[in-house]
């Protein structure tokens, strides 16, 4: 009864919305004078060295040398996080700690907009619950927040959590236009306008355009020329009305829209002796694992380079959209209380079309080959494709909508000593219509989605020992529906002025209802007929055995199952502080992480996994240090002991399931994840800024139980990713930042002058329980002059990965169905100028 009250008192919320408002603008900040850094970490505004959380801020300059222009090269610079580029850039997931998310599972690390979670998508692969490709433009800060932050943040997560800052209206008439031309023929359109209407109404207009060609080179003179593009457009309208002193309504639109080729993986390695299907063996994994092979020594036929590909796709597409409208109102009601309500409303939208292992295959010519092609199979020589994922006309592969409220109560007692933060939390995510794809598996289709399909790899009997070459396109028709809600309240007592308890709380509701018609076609190739459905029936084949969706008229209601996957959960934080000097802060604390189990129906009989939980201790000291050398150094120790950790776990498809394999996620056990972080930075001479970011992490699998399969499962076996002994996956060992500006003031009428570098290290890791990737080194250069001759104008030079470096970031995995081991390589070297105009600052 107490929730449903509380749940109604934030309903009622949105309705007064429309009043809402917002925190006062951040302060200006500094890479080396952390107690002028002003976040909202704790949801109030707080100096940077007061805040007992491990954390990397990047304010706006340093967000411009980083060239961050999407969520995935946020990683590449930031100790701890790690990015999962499996289905391109666009589509990351972020990795915080270790703590990794893999599939179609919740975020581990939850990305905020304006203190807003990203909007949910829920499609068949991995993507969304983040913010769209353009929304690091006009950005007053980043906070990367690390450890569980479910005590005060909408999704729990364990992880961490990163925080957008967007840029808020201000009183001056203020704003900037920039151009920036690179290679890839890279072209950059960025703007931005302030403009106060009145005293109490602002307005602030923000675009990016941002257009580069792709990197990895397609020789299969099929499709495009090249993959791994660039193609963006992102624009934000912000609103600040005063309604009285002490009202404020703050209202942010903003909408980003992506469509590019996708991505592509480079073939690497593969089965060169795979089992004979003749002696027991996996028919399509023989058929795939040395069309690898072939493919492969192509490559080295032409003496390829790391960045050349050979993916036959024609019409490759990953189209996404995400709009959001975030509203918020903040009500000083008295010099103690602060009431603020954030309501949000957003979609996301994808279409895909891919090939999801990138490959160029053709029928091997083996003895093998040959005795299957005598009997009616394919011919050796003949092309087929592995899986191709592919856009059903008038339907979209992930369409979701996103509604959040949540009410705050801030508050302090009269003599300052209990600071407090209660409120509660409702989020509703709903699907537009199905979420609805087709997949060509094994066969040779132009375009699964139109089921323009010839035969392939798959034996089809159309008579009795009588067999012909087929092809699988797999439809899958889901819709979920996500609730997921909770109560927090957090407060800090301040014993002494050096001495400091906080206590925080949060109990979480989550529901996700999910429903399924997904389905599946058989084509045969038909002499004199030509390539027609053969059978149509339900991908679940557990619950739905005997369904013949050609006999019924396709009706795929028959195919309908329902799967509700619901739990709820006390999450918590104890902290103590005690900072002996102004400038030095010390902090021990213990918390509890928690995130929410899955649906996902791609799987039959292994369709949920339960949430996980964690237990995470973390020790730190924030020190400042001034005087003729100002500086900083953040140093913290963590230990965290995670159960029922969700890992991921390839399938291996029993023969004539009709089906290629899956991607469960199981629950794994036992990890033990620890470590140390360390933050510094120093300004020598007033002109040199130096900062050093270091992670140590040591990650542990201990515990690996694999779920026992049903006897009328369609798969045989499960492979988890991870070995009981082993580390986990996108956790590096070793991550370091450094960088460097040189600021020098040219005099009055000619500008000032700025070079800087930065060079990240990341060891090497695993990226998933098989690939492990080297480490690498990456060196970005920049150069400005600001101001130049007191014009307004301001000149960039930049250059990242200057020494060209061929380097793996993530795997295709599935090596067990497939025989393939395939990469995905980062960006090669980038170089360009930006040209950017300032006026009213």
């Amino acid at each position: 009864m107490l929730v449903r009250n509380f749940k109604s008192m934030l309903l009622l919320g949105v309705a007064f919305s429309g009043t809402s408002v917002a925190m006062p603008a951040l302060a200006q900040e500094s890479a080396t004078a952390p107690g002028e850094i002003i976040v909202t970490a704790r949801r109030v505004e707080e100096r940077l060295q007061d805040v007992p959380i491990s954390m990397t801020v990047y304010n706006s300059d340093q967000i411009e040398k980083r060239n961050i222009a999407v969520a995935s090269d946020l990683a590449l610079t930031t100790p701890s996080l790690s990015v999962n580029t499996r289905y391109g850039p666009e589509k990351a997931t972020f990795s915080l700690r270790g703590f990794n998310q893999d599939a179609a599972t919740a975020p581990t690390v939850g990305v905020y907009f304006a203190d807003v979670v990203g909007v949910r998508a829920q499609g068949g692969t991995a993507g969304g619950n983040t913010v769209g490709a353009g929304a690091f433009t006009d950005l007053q800060n980043v906070q990367v927040l690390k450890g569980p932050q479910g005590t005060l943040f909408g999704r729990n997560t364990t992880g961490g959590a990163v925080l957008l800052v967007p840029k808020k209206p201000t009183d001056l008439l203020e704003g900037s236009i920039e151009g920036t031309v690179g290679n890839y023929d890279q072209r950059r359109v960025q703007a931005a306008i302030n403009i106060p209407l009145a005293d109490t109404f602002k307005v602030r207009v923000a675009v990016d355009r941002n257009k580069r060609d792709g990197y990895m080179k397609n020789l299969s003179g099929v499709g495009p020329s090249a993959y791994n593009d660039v193609d963006y457009f992102y624009g934000r309208l912000s609103v600040v009305a005063d309604l009285t002193p002490n009202l404020e309504n703050y209202s942010i639109f903003h909408y980003s829209r992506s469509d590019t080729n996708g991505y592509a993986t480079r073939y690497e390695g593969c089965d060169r002796d795979p089992t004979s299907p003749l002696l027991g063996g996996s028919l399509t994994r023989y058929y795939t694992s040395l069309a690898a092979c072939d493919q492969i020594d192509r490559q080295a036929a032409r003496g390829d380079g790391p960045l050349d590909v050979e993916v036959r796709n024609p019409n490759p597409r990953i189209y996404l959209r995400t709009w959001q409208f975030i509203n918020t109102t903040t009500w000083q009601a008295s010099d103690t209380i602060t009431l603020k309500n954030i309501v949000s409303y957003g979609e996301y939208r994808e279409q895909a079309a891919f090939s999801l292992y990138s490959d160029n295959l053709y029928v091997p010519n083996t003895p093998v080959t040959q005795f299957f092609a005598a009997r009616g199979g394919p011919l050796p020589g003949s092309p087929f494709s592995y899986i191709r994922l592919d856009t059903q006309p008038g339907h979209d592969a992930a369409a979701e909508s996103t509604t959040t409220e949540e009410l705050q109560i801030q508050g302090r007692s009269l003599d300052g000593k209990f600071d407090f933060v209660l409120g509660g939390y409702l989020e509703f995510s709903r699907p537009i219509g199905y979420n609805q794809q087709r997949t060509g598996v094994y066969g040779n289709c132009a375009s699964p989605g139109t089921l323009d399909c010839a035969g392939g790899l798959p034996l089809v009997p159309i008579a009795p020992g009588v067999t012909v070459p087929g092809a699988i396109v797999s439809e899958s028709r889901t819709r979920l529906n996500f609730d997921n809600h909770g109560i927090f309240a957090q407060g800090t007592y301040n014993f002494t002025d050096q001495l400091a308890l906080t206590l925080g709380g949060r109990w979480t509701f989550d529901k996700i209802n999910g429903y399924s018609e997904s389905n599946r076609y058989i084509f045969a190739d038909i002499p004199g007929v030509g390539t027609i459905p053969v059978s149509r029936s339900c991908n679940d084949s557990l619950n739905h055995p005997d369904v013949n969706l050609l006999a019924n008229g396709g009706d795929t209601s028959a195919c309908g199952t329902t799967i509700i996957n619901k739990s709820n959960k006390p999450t918590w934080l104890i902290d103590v502080d005690f900072k002996p000097t102004p400038d030095t802060l010390l902090y021990a604390k213990y918390s509890r992480g928690y995130r929410q189990g899955t649906v996902n129906f791609t799987n039959p009989g292994l369709e949920t996994s339960q949430p996980e939980k964690l237990d995470a201790y973390e020790i730190g000291a924030k020190l400042t240090f001034r005087g003729a050398v100002p500086g900083y150094f953040n140093i913290a120790a963590f230990y965290n002991d995670f159960t029922d950790q969700q890992v991921f776990g390839g399938l291996i498809a029993k023969e004539g399931s009709g089906i290629a394999g899956g991607a469960a996620i199981i629950n794994a056990g036992k990890s033990t994840i620890k470590g140390i972080e360390v933050d510094s930075g120093a300004t020598l001479f007033d002109v040199l800024h130096l900062s050093a970011g270091y992670t140590y992490l040591d990650t542990k699998l201990k515990e690996l139980v694999t779920p026992t399969l049903s006897p009328d499962s369609p798969f045989e076996a499960i492979i988890p990713r991870g070995v009981i002994g082993g580390p986990l996956t996108y956790s590096p060992k070793h991550k370091l930042t450094l960088s460097a500006d040189v600021n020098v003031p040219l005099g009055d009428g000619v500008g000032d002058l700025s070079l800087g570098g930065i060079f990240s290290y990341t060891s090497s890791q695993y990226v998933d329980g098989n690939s492990k990737i080297p480490g690498y080194s990456i060196v970005n250069l920049n150069a400005s002059w600001r101001d130049v001759g007191g014009s307004g104008f301001d000149l960039v030079a930049f250059a990242t990965n200057v020494t060209n470096k061929h380097y793996r970031n993530t795997a295709g995995g599935g090596y067990e169905s497939s025989g393939i081991y395939d990469f995905m390589y980062g960006q090669p070297r980038m170089y360009g100028l930006r040209l950017k105009y300032n006026f009213g600052m």
